[in-house]
């Protein structure tokens, strides 16, 4: 009866209650299905999935196409920016084929560097997912023939990963300007998010032209930077795939909080896996050396574009300067940059390093000028350490002549850069050769 106080919402008179809403139950069977399809080999993540949730959380806020005038507009302001950075520095153009995105375009066309940076960690989460889920309550000699359960609790780990990746790269794609803004070469195309530019001029009492004017400036030195030094694409993406195979994932935490773990829940889901903090770098010298490097390298492209993007819009954009501050700003209260990394690689960034380093550029400049401070780009061993970012002088002082002759290419006998490995150290050379 449902007549009586307290009986309204009885589970006996609607025995399928238990399984909430009926847009909830569909919603479990979507996800039930995706986990079926998913083919065992395709690996760590559901990708299928991860890039079905992302577009789903920005369509459902709100992801018009972009209008043919936005895209004239994004356009002209990136051709533009990239002739004033040809008056600041001497590596050539980056722009070749501007383009104007929507989130869900952001999405497509970035899934595929995603795929590189979180596979290593996301592969470390489902095994170990996948052990854990199966051994709970199973005898040994049980274990031994359970493999069959085994793959299913694996690609149920790959969904919960997809799951939480989905969600990440979803509220990502609500903030993100440009193709750019993580300080990782998403896409081999200059491109902002019309949208993004959008929500980053609220509250800025700045005209719409001058800020989409400014994002392009730094969209476009990324580029420029990201395309004309032929190792630095490779050593950036190869430095977080070497820190986030140290990751490890603790194992006590994840059994405790997958008691009880309803899948059909996206909520809890997202709880559980979310913010990084299952996630464990080891501690060990090798790791912590690769977390160095990472923290620099990411630095130094931010910092070098910060620098580049200020010197261009002098005496041209009036509020370049509030707007270089807002773009700081975002970066020190954790930006999209931020809360991306300690999400689907288990870092967060400093933001002491990004003020850092735009100084040793700046600084760089000053005593050598634009010439000589793009010339450091040309090869990994000429590259700035994080002992130089804490102590800029003997660096910008020293070695004054580089001479790049004397730096072998990979993979010639006996002398520096003979690993091949961007970054890695050779013998002492010409210049400041540091401890890396």
């Amino acid at each position: 009866m449902t007549d009586l106080p307290g009986r309204e919402n009885d589970p006996n008179d609607n025995p399928f209650a238990m399984f909430g809403s009926p847009e909830q139950m569909a919603a479990a069977m979507r996800q039930f299905a995706d986990m079926l399809s998913a083919s065992p080999e395709a690996g760590p993540v559901n990708w299928d999935m991860a890039k079905n949730i992302a577009r789903h959380a920005v369509v459902a806020e709100g992801d018009p196409s972009v209008m043919e005038g936005e895209r004239r507009q994004i356009a002209e302001a990136l051709n533009l920016a990239d002739l004033w950075l040809n008056e600041v520095t001497p590596l050539p153009g980056g722009v070749t084929a501007p383009q104007a995105w929507s989130r869900s375009e952001w999405i497509e066309k970035t899934i595929p560097v995603w795929k590189q940076l979180a596979d290593p960690v996301a592969a470390q989460m489902v095994e170990t997912m996948g052990g854990t889920l199966g051994a709970a309550g199973l005898p040994p000699e049980a274990q031994a023939v359970a493999g069959p359960l085994m793959g299913m609790l694996k690609q149920m780990g790959s969904m919960m990963v997809g799951q939480q990746i989905g969600q990440a790269l979803g509220s990502l794609a609500r903030e993100v300007v440009g193709s750019s803004d993580i300080g990782l070469p998403l896409s081999d195309t200059a491109a902002l998010l019309p949208g993004g530019v959008a929500a980053f001029s609220k509250g800025l009492e700045t005209p719409s032209d001058e800020i989409r004017l400014y994002l392009a400036l730094r969209e476009a030195a990324h580029h420029r930077l990201f395309q004309h030094v032929p190792w630095l694409r490779a050593h950036l993406l190869g430095t977080v795939e070497e820190y986030a195979r140290g990751i490890t994932v603790d194992v006590s935490a994840l059994e405790e909080k997958l008691q009880g773990l309803d899948i059909s829940n996206p909520e809890r889901i997202q709880e559980v896996l979310g913010g990084g903090e299952l996630l464990k770098p080891e501690e060990t010298e090798r790791q912590k050396a690769a977390l160095t490097r990472l923290e620099t390298a990411l630095a130094l492209v931010e910092g070098w574009v910060a620098t580049v993007v200020d010197a261009a819009a002098e005496g041209k954009l009036p509020s370049a300067a509030a707007l270089a501050e807002t773009v700081r700003r975002r970066r020190a209260t954790g930006g999209p940059a931020e809360r991306t990394f300690a999400t689907l690689v288990g870092l967060e960034l400093r933001p002491r390093r990004l003020r850092e380093a735009a100084a040793l550029w700046r600084a760089l400049g000053d005593e050598r000028g634009v010439d000589g401070r793009d010339a450091v780009w040309g090869h990994p061993d000429l590259m700035p350490t994080a002992d130089d970012l804490d102590n800029p002088e003997p660096f910008v002082k020293g070695g004054a002549a580089f001479d790049l002759s004397a730096l072998e290419e990979p993979g010639e006998s006996g002398e520096p850069g003979e690993s091949g490995e961007p970054g890695e150290p050779g013998e002492p050379g010409p210049g400041p050769e540091r401890d890396r």
